[in-house]
């Protein structure tokens, strides 16, 4: 004898031994959470998944913020006596972190000389260019995209010093020591991370137009 399913029922009938295999199926209930806790997704968040990037845009423009600010600490404090992993900085190059850093310079070299700020990425890519081919013309065992990455972290303390050349610019002895200081910082920043011991005696050949480079750098800001 048969009885029609109810209730999510069902009844299964043998033909040859006509054993009648009776269950019930209870569904699960099933919650989708599409959004966050609150429902609200932020409009950039959502802005980006509808364009393809998923979840997190930070992983797929491969942006780790963590290791740009090491790194960042790495440059403006070069002392090995701190015990930083400054070749970090050389040995994991990154195109974002020197990109940020040359944006932010060209948008303070916009208060003194607007025409030069197209010029400061240009310089940086074609100045890294040349630094890279002479590192290995000499002999020294780095990528262009190690030489950008350090040329261009290494432009941070032209950043420090560009407040205090604004505040104290009437004095210009002053303001010329902080210039240089400004300029060894950041060509002892990127030569000790550059020149390593395979130049061997050709150290001055590779750290003399890196101190150039970073001059000319300056004077782009200041217009001198």
């Amino acid at each position: 004898m048969q009885f029609p399913p109810t209730n999510g029922d069902f009844t299964f009938v043998s033909s040859t031994e006509a054993e009648e295999l009776s269950g019930t199926i209870s569904a699960p209930d099933v919650k989708l959470n599409l959004g966050s806790d609150n429902g609200k997704d932020p409009y950039a968040t959502t802005f980006l998944r509808q364009r393809g990037y998923g979840g997190c845009w930070r992983e797929e423009l491969d942006i780790d913020l963590k290791d740009i600010y090491y790194k960042i600490r790495c440059v403006l404090m070069p002392m090995p006596s701190l015990g930083f992993n400054r070749q970090v900085v050389r040995d994991n190059p990154d195109f974002w972190g020197p990109l940020a850093v040359v944006l932010l310079f060209s948008m303070i070299s916009i208060y003194g000389q607007f025409r030069v700020v197209s010029w400061i990425i240009t310089i940086w890519i074609f100045g890294s260019l040349t630094i890279f081919l002479l590192a290995r013309v000499l002999g020294g065992e780095v990528s262009f995209g190690q030489v950008l990455g350090v040329i261009g972290y290494s432009l941070l303390p032209l950043i420090v010093i560009a407040p205090l050349l604004l505040v104290i610019g009437g004095f210009e002895m002053v303001s010329t020591l902080i210039k240089l200081f400004g300029v060894f910082w950041a060509a002892y920043s990127a030569a000790s991370l550059l020149v390593g011991d395979e130049f061997k005696t050709k150290k001055p050949l590779l750290i003399y137009p890196i101190f150039l480079l970073y001059i000319y750098f300056l004077s782009l800001y200041t217009g001198v």
